[in-house]
């Protein structure tokens, strides 16, 4: 028998029963409370997955996520056209 994967067993998932990758609330939970290790699993699952590449990008410009600018930039490694310098939420708390 097979363990659970990185995403299956991260941290991020505390209070979710199961991985539900079409959901962007859950997205969002490992994107800003991930491991590594998750985090390099979703990127990998990303990179053949358009659709998982979309709904990254869609939590990325919406929700407050820490390393937001990091998911912008690995989401553009992976072919989505992105503005590196667009404002995200959150950016608004380190303006001065």
């Amino acid at each position: 028998m097979m363990g659970k994967s990185p995403l299956e067993s991260s941290r991020a998932l505390w209070n979710r029963n199961r991985l539900d990758l079409h959901s962007e609330e859950i997205i969002a939970q490992i994107l800003d409370r991930g491991e590594a290790n998750a985090w390099r699993e979703i990127y990998r699952l990303a990179r053949n997955d358009e659709s998982l590449r979309r709904r990254m990008l869609r939590v990325v410009k919406r929700m407050p996520i820490g390393f937001g600018r990091f998911w912008l930039a690995a989401l553009a490694s992976l072919g989505e056209d992105v503005d590196l310098g667009m404002p995200l939420p959150g950016d608004e708390e380190f303006q001065t």
